[in-house]
């Protein structure tokens, strides 16, 4: 399957406790179908004291299911789906909302 969301793109959530935020895409899971977004879904973990670093609660992004991410059109600045077309021989995505062309 072609993926829809690359590391680096700007995202809106569209469902969960994060809902309408914006953020920027740090990591994509492929084989969980998730994506970690910087500055949403921020949970707390605990670290262990060690000799070299401190211990004590940590923030950490989780990841979100793609699914409930949605790209931002460059050109509108709304949520849009993404779609494919073959430009110069090259396979490039394609914003359906206003049809500009995302990396290519």
């Amino acid at each position: 399957m072609a993926v829809r969301i690359k590391k680096g793109d700007t995202v809106v959530v569209l469902a969960g406790k994060d809902k309408g935020k914006r953020g920027q895409v740090t990591e994509v899971l492929t084989k969980l179908d998730k994506v970690i977004v910087e500055g949403i879904n921020s949970v707390i973990t605990h670290k262990k004291q060690t000799k070299d670093s401190a211990g004590g609660r940590v923030p950490k992004n989780s990841p979100v299911h793609v699914s409930n991410v949605a790209l931002l059109d460059p050109k509108n600045d709304v949520a849009t789906r993404v779609g494919f077309i073959v430009k110069d021989g090259k396979k490039v995505r394609v914003a359906k909302n206003s049809g500009e062309v995302i990396d290519g």
